[in-house]
């Protein structure tokens, strides 16, 4: 067997002849039934997989199904939030993945929907199945964990993860990373004598201070993309737009302004004049587009993968929560990038602080 190769994964590169050698972890039946899932009790924590390097995740199925059997079926039907995926690699004592399940595979609010984009589906049944194509290198150790915070049921969990391993590692190959974030309510002002429209598109914002943070990472790497939530909380029959958020990148340690500077939430996600369609795009998209005057709940993914955003030292990716961050929403993230080891600790807020706002 060679290493990682120089090849792509487009149909044009399919013909090249490879010398990886393929394996998969799953859930099947060991006792040659059809019990082929693992049961995961609340409060658990479960090993899915410790697979030996070098190699690459190449892919990542899975579905949940909640054990309704003496409990009413829509009790914790947040469960989406309460399970939590954990990835570590080689021998690195904290987790580069830690992230909500429903989160980490596209959708937020502890919800799903059948979506379509290049490195995360949702697929039916009504999104139950759960595919990453994200690819996921590593040189000595892929271990990967389901971590159950319900509260009354166990749940049962099918899952393949696909891999291949090679001779050698590649040095010049970064660490998948993923981290969910959460601002609940974001830090915005009131309204007062202001008019609607002074609220929503008047006032500056020079510097980026009080914006939303999706990430803050240390090393060399880049950033491939985010899904953005935002569960509207202004309650009001005027013009009830929840954007206006530029989206502000600084890199290296920049100083004002940045380099990488947007013009608008919905114009950062690739969509125009405040969506109300869903959309879905290989690398863009909105999976949830909210209510009437863009009530409820808004999500959105926006994947740099023809255009990944390099850092040699450091990265702060930022969006202001409205207009010069006037507006107070429940506004959660996910931030998937690829970076050297060590890094900063991927941390996740306790699971009272994930649990979504009903609506």
């Amino acid at each position: 067997m060679g290493g990682y190769g120089d090849f792509g994964s487009s149909l044009r590169d399919l013909p090249r002849l490879r010398t990886s050698r393929r394996g998969r972890v799953s859930s099947w039946d060991r006792t040659g039934g059809n019990t082929d899932n693992f049961r995961v009790e609340p409060g658990q924590t479960r090993e899915l997989a410790d697979i030996q390097g070098p190699g690459v995740i190449t892919h990542i199925w899975c579905t949940v199904a909640l054990d309704h059997v003496g409990k009413p079926a829509e009790l914790e039907g947040d469960y989406l939030r309460r399970l939590v995926l954990k990835i570590t690699w080689d021998d690195q004592s904290q987790p580069a993945v830690l992230v909500p399940l429903g989160d980490f595979f596209g959708m937020g609010h502890g919800l799903s929907a059948n979506f379509v984009s290049a490195p995360l589906q949702m697929s039916p049944q009504d999104g139950k199945g759960f595919n990453c194509w994200f690819a996921m290198p590593f040189a000595g150790r892929a271990r990967f964990e389901l971590i159950s915070e319900m509260s009354v049921k166990p749940v049962t969990f099918y899952f393949y993860i696909d891999y291949e391993t090679y001779a050698e590692a590649d040095p010049e190959l970064g660490y998948f990373h993923a981290q969910w974030r959460r601002q609940n309510p974001t830090d915005g002002v009131e309204q007062g004598d202001q008019t609607n429209e002074e609220f929503l598109f008047g006032g500056t914002n020079i510097g980026g201070e009080g914006n939303y943070v999706i990430l803050e990472a240390e090393g060399r790497g880049h950033y491939v993309g985010t899904v953005l939530n935002v569960h509207n909380l202004r309650h009001t029959s005027e013009w009830n737009w929840y954007g206006e958020g530029d989206d502000m990148f600084f890199i290296d340690g920049e100083a004002w302004p940045p380099r990488l500077h947007g013009t608008g939430t919905e114009d950062y996600f690739n969509t125009a004049w405040c969506p109300t369609q869903q959309y879905q795009a290989p690398y863009h998209g909105l999976t949830m587009a909210g209510g009437r005057n863009w009530s409820g709940q808004v999500s959105y993914y926006r994947f740099h993968v023809e255009d990944p955003v390099v850092f040699d030292e450091s990265i702060r990716v930022t969006i202001e929560h409205g207009h010069a961050n006037k507006r107070s929403d429940d506004v959660s993230s996910v931030a998937y990038w690829y970076q050297t080891l060590p890094a900063l600790p991927v941390t996740l807020a306790p699971v009272e602080d994930r649990i979504p706002r009903p609506l």
